[in-house]
């Protein structure tokens, strides 16, 4: 199933070279709303530890058999944009932390935390500096745990979605 074939379609403005121009396209914050309804009653699901070079499409084929089902694992873990809320490669992240950082900032001093990993200010007894790599890591890894919807329940949320599109 493609995730936007059954989103209602509108008319949209857009202003080209001066001149406005209509063109029409899916809407896609109705079924947002409607799915993100649907997902709440799903109570059964396995969590999953994506692997390092994963993508959402891979997940689904390598889960559910399937890898245009990439859609529901985005939207059940609540993330929408594949470049910032998935697991980054090392590699990319480091190239991020470049880009956001500057290549000479990002060994650089982020923030503070004490042994309990609080963040605190940096004259706080043993207090450990964290530089801003290693808090891009860490910020990295937690978006690697994501919840799967269990085999046995994805045709009927599937189903009951398409149903409210349509």
């Amino acid at each position: 199933m493609a995730y936007f074939k059954n989103f209602p379609s509108i008319y949209y403005n857009f202003t080209v070279k001066g001149e406005d121009t209509f063109f029409i396209l899916k809407d896609i914050t109705i079924n947002f709303r409607v799915l993100k309804k649907a997902l709440e009653n799903v109570t059964i699901y396995d969590e999953y530890d994506v692997v390092d070079g994963e993508t959402p499409e891979i997940v689904s084929q390598k889960i559910y058999g399937r890898s245009d089902y990439h859609w529901v694992i985005m939207i059940f873990n609540n993330r929408v944009d594949y470049l910032s809320e998935w697991v980054m490669t090392y590699d990319r992240l480091e190239q991020y932390c470049k880009d956001k950082y500057g290549e000479e900032e990002i060994y650089s001093i982020h923030h503070y935390e004490d042994a309990e990993g609080y963040t605190v200010d940096e004259t706080y007894p043993s207090a450990t500096p964290i530089s801003n790599i290693d808090y891009e890591v860490v910020q990295n890894e937690n978006k690697r745990r994501i919840k799967l919807i269990s085999k046995r329940v994805l045709q009927q949320l599937i189903d009951e979605f398409t149903a409210l599109t349509t």
